[in-house]
């Protein structure tokens, strides 16, 4: 399977402000040093607890932000240092799906104009075959065409992202990043719009990073899955070996927290002990070593390598 997108040591900091117009010296290390591959035509889920990097991760990479250090290759092209004109070309190809479907829509435009807008910028259209293939991607994610000329607050949540995800693959791109896509959602919904992503994905042949801290989401949803903490990469892994034989103490802890059905064996609940710490000051060696129930005294000053302890399967833990 051919790579699509590959990460190298990428960091995101951002400062501190002091005051009015004032830059203390400390930073965020929002993303600190992370790497990863994204293969054509997979789904890689990203996990982890609020804070500890996912969305960050998902715009550096679409450079809607712009990283402190690192380097991200999209179809072995460094897009790293590209001016906003030279990714212009590049940006029908990496589409993102936000979170709140309300707020990333034009109130004031129809949604015709919405699922439209990024063919007037980016295809040699004319008026009559926009519209068709408005109509076209329209019916692909269960919208009919008289919606076409109603507005934003006239739909539900579940239909406002609908209306999101026509406006990305209208463009057939080859990357989105889905940030949270379901959690605006109601729970009945979500099983709707994630069957619809997973069609959508097998039509236009799409590869999605997918960003949630749904758990079971992620295992249904994933090929791959990625364990952040704190700005880094603890875990990286096949989505059925990550799920039955979790190395690090940090990705266990995650697990025993998702409900199981009462036919399958229970799972001894492992509550972490005291808070994240923060990003301006995260602790030596292993980040996780604070809460850690495992934690030796390597840990609380050597930082663990980046390590294959199976095929396909990576852990940052001084355990392996």
């Amino acid at each position: 399977m051919n790579t699509l997108l590959k990460v190298e040591n990428l960091k995101k900091y951002f400062p501190v402000r002091k005051g009015f117009l004032r830059r203390g010296d400390d930073v965020i290390r929002a993303v600190d040093g992370i790497q990863f591959e994204l293969r054509q035509g997979e789904t890689l889920g990203f996990v982890g607890e609020s804070g500890c990097g996912k969305s960050t991760t998902g715009r550096l990479i679409l450079r809607l932000i712009d990283p402190t250090e690192g380097r991200i290759w999209f179809r072995d092209r460094d897009i790293t240092g590209l001016s906003r004109k030279a990714m212009r070309p590049l940006r029908q190809k990496m589409q993102i799906i936000f979170q709140d479907p309300y707020s990333s829509l034009n109130p004031r435009m129809t949604v015709k104009d919405i699922i439209g807008e990024g063919l007037k910028r980016n295809a040699k259209m004319n008026t009559k075959e926009r519209e068709e293939r408005v109509f076209e991607i329209m019916e692909k994610v269960g919208l009919r065409p008289e919606h076409s000329t109603r507005y934003p607050h006239e739909f539900s949540g579940g239909q406002r992202q609908r209306i999101s995800i026509a406006r990305v693959i209208v463009l057939n791109p080859e990357l989105v990043v889905a940030d949270e896509p379901l959690s605006a959602l109601d729970v009945s919904i979500q099983a709707q719009v994630i069957n619809l992503m997973e069609k959508l994905k097998e039509d236009f042949r799409l590869s999605y990073l997918f960003i949630s801290h749904d758990l079971s989401v992620v295992e249904h949803i994933s090929d791959r899955i990625v364990v952040m903490y704190l700005g880094k990469i603890v875990e990286l892994a096949p989505r059925d070996l990550l799920y039955d034989d979790p190395k690090h103490p940090y990705t266990i802890a995650l697990l025993s927290a998702v409900p199981l059905p009462q036919v399958k064996k229970k799972k001894e609940r492992i509550i972490l002990k005291g808070d994240i710490p923060s990003p301006i000051n995260p602790p030596q060696g292993c980040r996780f070593h604070t809460r850690c129930n495992r934690s030796m005294e390597a840990c609380s000053h050597l930082e663990p390598k980046w390590k294959e302890v199976e095929k396909d399967h990576f852990t940052a833990c001084h355990l392996f």
